[in-house]
């Protein structure tokens, strides 16, 4: 491993450019060909019963779970040093931010990674929406919309949860319980990944629908994945060391405007960038193969109004909920950050909400 670990962060931008490149192409491939959608899943609910969908997201959160801890456990990353893994929790951002995520996603079609797979399509309105959500989200960042951003993180932020070195739930325990570290995480891990796969195929429709178990499945894996890749990739010797992430496609949609923009000075694309594009391209191949790539844009000003609202509000409340249906509902969830699980719900919610609100709407005529 460590001869390994020495080869990657000798040229760790390089191998994060190309394994970014590859990983999203795979997860975009997947994502077209088996119609994995977070939006879609609560649509499913909502609308028809069906849980299939729900039960592929949580498969791919439980996947990518147990594969992140068994990750560290042997020392390929360290999830501690992640963005999602931070002592203080921000819980007005996660909850605020996730609702507005999840409310954002239904009238733009999607959330960003569905959008991602819809533009590899031919779907102009998504590419649209994705150059949307970019730019909100840098506005939220560092832009118009920061400060309040800032002044809101700082008024509701809570500190050490239970005096815990981070908000992961097996520190957040093990603050009470003598036991190494390590072994609570697995634990933790075990435990509620354990139970997300039983509820997810102690359904016989979920599993008599092959193409719902390989979404999950495929999904978390390509997180591992991301993980396994930039947690060797991190040097902390570096000059300008990148901290461990996996797939996450809010803020990278924005960093991926950038990198277009400054391309002569930064011409290695990190990894969240290449793999924004290697989403798009892996949706565009299976797009191709499937014979169903298709130019599509608005119907009418109405849709290009849902469309714009929607992706303003996935950029804004990605930034303050740090992720997205993938990014945090999947790849927080595999550190076991609380913050992480807290968004989850709100996407959730706020994913109900907007359906309940699209469907008046809808009825009125609107």
């Amino acid at each position: 491993m460590d001869w390994l670990r020495d080869t990657i962060s000798a040229n760790g931008p390089l191998y994060l450019a190309v394994g970014g490149l590859v990983i999203g192409c795979a997860f975009g491939a997947v994502l077209f060909r088996t119609n994995f959608c977070a939006m879609g899943s609560l649509s499913d609910i909502h609308n028809f019963g069906d849980f299939r969908r729900f039960r592929a997201w949580l498969l791919a959160a439980a996947i990518a779970l147990i594969g992140a801890q068994l990750l560290q456990a042997a020392g390929v990353v360290a999830l501690d040093k992640s963005m999602y893994l931070a002592p203080g929790l921000n819980w007005a951002g996660h909850i605020i931010g996730g609702v507005a995520l999840g409310f954002g996603m239904v009238f733009a079609g999607g959330c960003p990674s569905r959008n991602l797979a819809r533009a590899g399509g031919g779907d102009l309105r998504a590419l649209l929406t994705l150059v949307v959500v970019g730019l909100f989200a840098y506005m939220t960042i560092g832009g118009i919309f920061a400060p309040p951003r800032a002044a809101l993180e700082q008024a509701t932020a809570v500190g050490r949860m239970a005096g815990a070195p981070t908000q992961s739930l097996g520190d957040v325990i093990g603050s009470a319980v003598a036991m190494p570290t390590g072994a609570r995480n697995g634990i933790v891990a075990a435990l509620l990944g354990g139970a997300a796969i039983v509820y997810c195929f102690v359904d016989r429709s979920f599993r008599g629908s092959p193409v719902h178990i390989v979404s999950g499945l495929a999904v978390g894996l390509a997180v591992i994945a991301g993980w396994a890749l930039t947690g060797l990739a991190h040097d902390e010797m570096a000059a300008r060391p990148s901290a461990p992430i996996s797939l996450t496609y809010v803020r990278p949609a924005g960093d991926a405007l950038e990198w277009l923009q400054r391309f002569t000075a930064i011409p290695i694309p990190s990894f969240g960038v290449a793999s924004v594009f290697g989403a798009l391209i892996g949706a565009c191949i299976a797009a191709l193969a499937m014979g169903r790539f298709r130019f599509t844009t608005f119907s009418d000003t109405g849709d290009t109004v849902r469309h714009l609202a929607g992706a303003a509000l996935m950029g804004i409340g990605g930034v303050m909920a740090l992720g997205c249906t993938i990014g945090q509902a999947v790849t927080g969830v595999s550190t076991l950050a609380a913050g992480s699980i807290l968004t989850f719900a709100a996407i959730i919610a706020g994913g109900f909400w907007g359906l309940r609100v699209l469907e008046r709407q809808i009825l009125a005529g609107g």
